[in-house]
């Protein structure tokens, strides 16, 4: 099979697109195992794609020190934002659907993102330093495992490390189990001994920093420049994609591929010049269907249980309510 066929096309695309998806979707699986719902994702990822490009555009020398750098900024723009978000449902025990929804629109497309790219003169500069594939082309050009394996950049393969990580903390760890605990009943955990709101502040708070790398991901990766709205609802999907994933780190990887492959296959049928319906009206829809489904689902908590959400997933915990 030729490695321009539309099927290797399509998976080594998807995973690319997939990577951002991946990134913010365990962030969020982090937040909701521990009995927070974050429906401000996509305002992070914003923050962190435009914080990182300013950062590329802004640092000269080395660039995987450049890079580096901007991913680290990234990070801490989308726990900045987190740390919004952490404070009203956790400290103010705010309702987390409004809040996570009042997050997205401030620092969303016609929020603090558009502002920050507009004030900082990034838009129409190509990003001075770049993501590419780490391998030499000889292998990218391999029959059929070059391109989905071997061109991809070094975030595509952090983000496969990250999923064996998140799936070892969770499953193999006593930090792990104890969030696993507190996302599940925060009572009983309070009564262990376990420090509910440290829990929930901190798995928030790197929620929004995975979250901020995944909107880096477009900026530095993916399309290296800065446009408004450029994560164009991922954030959201990525929400649905936990919910898809029944909250397990590998199947994460799965949906978010899944998706990223739908987001490719447009184009590539269309540079084929093949019609097969309405292709990107679906992909264009995705963001606002994955936004109708999840409210639904945290609306209605027998859907949560049978899905096997946490079962203190968005409910403030009031230590005198024991």
């Amino acid at each position: 099979m030729s490695n321009n066929a539309l099927l290797i096309v399509v998976i080594a695309s998807g995973i690319t697109y997939g990577t951002p998806l991946l990134y913010a979707s365990l962030g969020e699986l982090l937040a909701e195992r521990s009995g927070v719902l974050n429906l401000g994702v996509e305002g992070m990822m914003l923050v962190g794609a435009v914080m990182a490009f300013w950062t590329v555009n802004r640092l000269h020398g080395n660039t995987a020190l450049v890079l580096a750098a901007a991913i680290g900024v990234a990070a801490i723009a989308g726990a900045a934002m987190a740390s919004i978000h952490a404070f009203l449902v956790i400290t103010l025990r705010a309702s987390q659907i409004v809040s996570g929804l009042a997050l997205t629109i401030f620092a969303g497309a016609a929020g603090l993102s558009s502002y920050l790219g507009n004030d900082l003169n990034l838009a129409d500069n190509p990003a001075s330093h770049q993501f590419n594939p780490i391998f030499p082309s000889s292998m990218q050009n391999w029959k059929v495992v070059g391109p989905i394996l071997f061109g991809q950049n070094v975030l595509v393969y952090a983000s496969w490390l990250l999923v064996v990580v998140v799936w070892f903390y969770l499953s193999r760890t006593r930090p792990g189990l104890n969030v696993r605990a507190v996302g599940e009943s925060p009572a009983t955990a309070d009564s262990m001994g376990i420090d509910v709101a440290r829990y929930r502040y901190v798995h928030t708070l790197v929620g929004g920093a995975l979250a901020g790398i995944g909107g880096a991901t477009f900026t530095l990766a993916i399309t290296p420049q800065w446009v408004s709205g450029i994560t164009g609802g991922a954030g959201w999907i990525a929400i649905a994609l936990v919910i898809f994933a029944f909250w397990r780190p590998e199947l994460c990887l799965v949906g978010a591929y899944f998706f990223g492959a739908l987001q490719a296959l447009a184009p590539q049928l269309q540079a084929r010049q093949i019609q097969l319906g309405p292709t990107e009206l679906w992909t264009n829809a995705l963001p606002y269907l994955a936004t109708v489904f999840v409210l639904v689902l945290v609306s209605q908590r027998g859907a949560r249980r049978r899905l096997g959400a946490p079962a203190a997933l968005g409910t403030p915990y009031v230590r005198e309510d024991r």
